[in-house]
């Protein structure tokens, strides 16, 4: 384990012959499972397992992702003695979607995305043979994870967060993007269209993402969606946004009912969702006796928003980070 972890911080250095080998290998070891979520929709999602583990990581992506682009940290937790299992979403990556234009980012309600997850678990995880089961969740999938805690805090041994979308940072004064979604909502086709500014996916160039230093991963993350147009998912609808909102507004409402011990990595460079939530988040849980790991956010210098999409020196102190968290709570 520890000449795994070794390699963390020099991958990129000859990162596609990882990815063509070892990487390759990992990925065809995979088992692939289907269920049924609400209204029908069918949730796909992805498991690895070996003889002996007696851990689970249960891996809850953000918005737009996919499983598919999960295969390097699934290969990574897995070579620390972890199970892994990758859930996709409702309306991307490989589950069903909920409108003929399969690029919008839509929900109908966000509590959808969670009675998927507490299914999800339910099938999956909680009848598992493991002794600790675990939840790593990034950006939405954060919201969604912490959402199923609300209802389930007992369900697993610790939680670890990167970047979860708690608050979404806006581009308008907060008065005026509840005014439009409010507005938004009377007329469907306004409601269910892509929000301001965004449209149907397209591939942007390195140079004007806001998401990772890592031009590698981000050159791979691309490909994915490239050869497997099914994955592509474009801007949110106007209705996703609002959805968005209140979910986050209901994570801080509950904040103090999540009691699972938790560890929160911020993005110090942070330009999608609302690091002063994170804060509050934290703050909130203090205050109940209930303190996020180190009283605080943990915060990852220099990271953009995909945290463990990131350059290798800051992915891996987030990785060990998180890996040196689940081992303290065995």
């Amino acid at each position: 384990m520890f000449q795994h972890k070794s390699g963390w911080k020099s991958r990129e250095e000859a990162f596609a012959a990882f990815t063509m080998g070892p990487l390759t290998a990992f990925w065809q070891q995979r088992e692939e499972g289907e269920l049924t979520g609400v209204d029908g929709i069918p949730i796909r999602f992805v498991r690895f397992r070996a003889a002996g583990n007696d851990r689970v990581v249960v891996i809850c992506p953000g918005r737009i992702e996919s499983y598919v682009k999960y295969a390097e940290l699934a290969y990574d937790l897995f070579h620390c003695g972890f199970d892994i299992l990758i859930i996709d979403h409702r309306g991307q990556g490989r589950s069903g979607r909920m409108l003929d234009d399969t690029h919008r980012g839509h929900v109908v309600n966000f509590s959808d995305y969670v009675d998927d997850f507490a299914a999800f678990w339910q099938q999956e995880v909680a009848s598992g043979p493991w002794r600790q089961r675990f939840i790593l969740g990034h950006s939405m999938g954060g919201a969604i994870a912490t959402l199923f805690l609300q209802r389930q805090p007992d369900a697993c041994d610790a939680i670890a967060l990167c970047a979860p979308m708690f608050g979404i940072v806006m581009r308008l004064p907060e008065w005026m993007v509840r005014h439009i979604l409010d507005w938004a909502e009377g007329y469907p086709n306004v409601r269910d269209g892509y929000a301001i500014g965004t449209g149907r996916w397209r591939a942007l160039p390195f140079s004007v993402n806001i998401l990772t230093h890592s031009r590698q991963r981000y050159r791979r993350n691309l490909r994915f969606y490239a050869d497997e147009p099914r994955l592509r998912v474009g801007g949110p609808t106007y209705h996703w946004v609002r959805e968005g909102v209140l979910a986050g507004e209901q994570v801080l409402a509950g904040a103090t009912a999540v009691t699972t011990p938790m560890l929160l990595l911020q993005a110090e460079e942070e330009r999608v969702v609302d690091n002063r939530m994170h804060d509050r988040f934290c703050e909130l849980r203090a205050a109940a006796g209930y303190p996020c790991e180190g009283g605080k956010p943990h915060v990852i210098q220099g990271a953009y928003h995909e945290i463990l999409f990131e350059k290798d020196a800051m992915r891996a102190v987030a990785l060990h980070a998180i890996v040196d968290f689940f081992d303290r709570h065995r």
